[in-house]
């Protein structure tokens, strides 16, 4: 990014906020009267709230509704450091859904979006965030916000084109949801979109298999990079990330959390994070050990947004996932030093 005007934002995030409604039980035997908590998430509020917090200005692109609930809903997102002044209104209300998980990282969801304001995203949101988008260090965007609408996969297309026109950085997550588009509509966007991203970070299984044809992550990895993506991260199961960019795929670990609650939005907190920190200078190894820690530490919370970590403790466990490391590799118990070098006589 040398040689561009300074950026207004490290980090813009292009998406839907969404009403979070967490059921106490699993959503099969929610009677009568199960209790149940409202957050707000979303994957592009869970983004921006875990690149704020990793240093970056960041800024929500986004449609909000004209119920009640986006009072708070804004409230929520500034308190997490993220810039709402650009947020747009439309005459709807806000897209919705409920959740139940437990701790082995199980989840159900139920989703309210047709016709939320978040699907009314349009080219037109984009002309108006022009100026923004063309200064800015990067944009976090995702299929998701492509499969709400015509209107909102023209935005996502626009404004991807937008920043990778500008030299800025294009981060893209396919999170590729069969309730909300088919395959072929899917991977359309995704042909389209790759060649513009400096980071398309994806699911094996899930998303590799439905986008790309495959469940091994290093060919996932090559047939993303074959669409033009430049470098691809594949979350591969509990601890394992594959880093592909171009040079050479390898297996990043995980921090294993001891004690996770909801997994909901880990993903969105690494693409969120790494971002933030390759705009802020880190190497792209440091950005993803930053992001795997963040993703890690996130799912000690509740919902989205439950828990989005200080940039203090990512670094921190990043550093000690990296002496680990480290130490497994050069052979010795984890948590040992090693030898001091013998003086020279």
């Amino acid at each position: 990014m040398t040689g561009r005007a300074a950026a207004d934002y490290d980090v813009l995030v292009l998406g839907e906020v969404l009403v979070e409604i967490h059921a106490g039980a699993a959503l099969r035997e929610a009677a009568d009267g199960t209790p149940a908590r409202i957050s707000y998430s979303g994957d592009a509020l869970n983004a921006a709230a875990a690149a704020a917090a990793a240093g970056a200005r960041t800024a929500l692109l986004a449609v909000v509704g004209d119920d009640e609930l986006s009072v708070p809903l804004l409230r929520r997102a500034a308190e997490l450091g993220v810039d709402v002044s650009h947020v747009r209104r439309a005459p709807h209300p806000n897209g919705a859904y409920l959740l139940s998980a437990d701790p082995d990282g199980d989840r159900e969801f139920v989703y309210w979006r047709t016709r939320s304001a978040g699907s009314t995203l349009s080219p037109g949101h984009v002309g108006s965030w022009r100026d923004l988008l063309t200064r800015c260090g990067a944009l976090v965007t995702s299929g998701i916000t492509g499969a709400l609408s015509p209107s909102s996969r023209a935005a996502v297309l626009a404004a991807a084109r937008l920043v990778h026109a500008a030299g800025g950085h294009l981060t893209y997550d396919p999170n590729f949801r069969p309730r909300l588009t088919g395959r072929a509509e899917a991977g359309e966007l995704l042909t389209l979109i790759a060649p513009l991203t400096g980071l398309l970070k994806t699911s094996c299984p899930a998303d590799a298999e439905a986008l790309v044809g495959t469940t091994d992550p290093r060919r996932a990895a090559a047939r993303l990079r074959a669409l033009g993506a430049r470098t691809v991260a594949v979350t591969a199961g509990a601890g394992r990330l594959l880093l592909d960019d171009g040079t050479r795929a390898d297996y990043h670990p995980v921090p294993v959390n001891p004690a996770p609650v909801d997994a909901t939005g880990a993903g969105d907190c690494f693409t969120g994070t790494a971002t933030a920190r390759l705009v802020l200078g880190d190497t792209l190894a440091d950005a993803v050990a930053h992001g795997t820690a963040a993703a890690s530490l996130s799912v000690s919370g509740r919902g989205g947004t439950g828990r989005v970590p200080a940039f203090s403790e990512t670094a921190a466990l990043a550093a000690a996932a990296h002496r680990r490391r480290a130490a497994e590799e050069a052979g010795r118990p984890p948590g040992a030093e090693a030898a001091p070098p013998v003086p020279d006589r």
